[in-house]
Order: C-alpha cells, then sequence, then structure tokens
C-alpha cells in the first residue's frame, strides 16, 4: 500500500515534484479522499488553468487579427503565404479549445485584442517601411470571419495571392 503523505508533505511535494503532486492529487480525488487533498495549491492551479486558457484564446485571437491587417493592408508580396500560415493554426489551435464562455469573452473583448493586434500589425508595417494610416481604429472584422477557417480579408491595393 502506498505511503500517505500529510497536508504539508503534499505541501512540499507541490514545490519539489510538481507532477507527483498532480498524480497525487488525481489520486485521491479519485478514491474519493477530498480531506488529504492540497486544497490550498489545487485551488491555485484550477484557477490558473482557467487564465492560461483565457489567455491562450485572447492571444491566438490577437495573432489571427494581426495576420489578417497584415495580408490585408500591405503591399508586400513575401511574407504573405507565411501570414496564411499563422492564420491557419491558430484557428486550428482556437478551434480545439475555445469553448462557449470562452468565445464569449473573447467577443466581448474583441476590441481589446484588436487594439492590440493592430498597434502590433503598425510596428510590422512600419518595419516594411510601409504606412499603417489606412488601419482602422475600430476592428473591421466579425469573429465569425477571425475564426473561418475559409474567410480571408481582401487585400486593399489589390493584391492578389
Amino acid at each position: 500500500m502506498a505511503k500517505t503523505l500529510s497536508r504539508s508533505a503534499d505541501a512540499t511535494l507541490y514545490e519539489e515534484d510538481f507532477y507527483l503532486w498532480v498524480e497525487r492529487q488525481a489520486d485521491l480525488l479519485r478514491a474519493g479522499r477530498l480531506r488529504d487533498l492540497d486544497i490550498a495549491h489545487l485551488l491555485e492551479e484550477v484557477e490558473d488553468l482557467g487564465a492560461n486558457l483565457k489567455g491562450m484564446a485572447f492571444s491566438r485571437t490577437q495573432q489571427i487579427i494581426r495576420h489578417l491587417l497584415k495580408l490585408q493592408y500591405s503591399s508586400a508580396a513575401e511574407p504573405r503565404r507565411l501570414w496564411r500560415q499563422s492564420i491557419r493554426d491558430q484557428r486550428d489551435e482556437l478551434e480545439l479549445h475555445l469553448t462557449t464562455s470562452l468565445r464569449n469573452l473573447v467577443e466581448a473583448t474583441l476590441e481589446t485584442r484588436y487594439a492590440v493586434a493592430r498597434r502590433r500589425a503598425a510596428e510590422d508595417l512600419n518595419e516594411y517601411g510601409e504606412s499603417a494610416d489606412d488601419i482602422p481604429e475600430t476592428c473591421p472584422y466579425t469573429l465569425e470571419q477571425i475564426l473561418s477557417h475559409e474567410w480571408f480579408p481582401a487585400n486593399v491595393g489589390g493584391r492578389v495571392d
């Protein structure tokens, strides 16, 4: 039979071997031994998990918007293919992890996501020697467009990819 760890031992285990601590907490949950759980650290980890998922959704949405803006407002021939690939990759990952509540959070903060992406896209365009003056101040894309695997914006300069 496995050695039973005290709560203070679990707290120490959390600091010394996080993976083993996770396995231990899972075993305790499966066994219904709720009193033996390291509740303080378990609560912290659950909260961190939620924050990480939200941060991932925000970050990937911003990256999609950033590259959509560059596709739409850049006249550069390259690295357009890489921008499209990045958009596809980010959309794939969002599709795997975007729950209804995360989608609602992204939609509720879309203008904030857009402001960050717009600033970064403008910096990128300026590095290429291109103007970012035409990029709108408010998000020109719907969340459906941002997430759609088929949709890409038309280039304002008429460049066809």
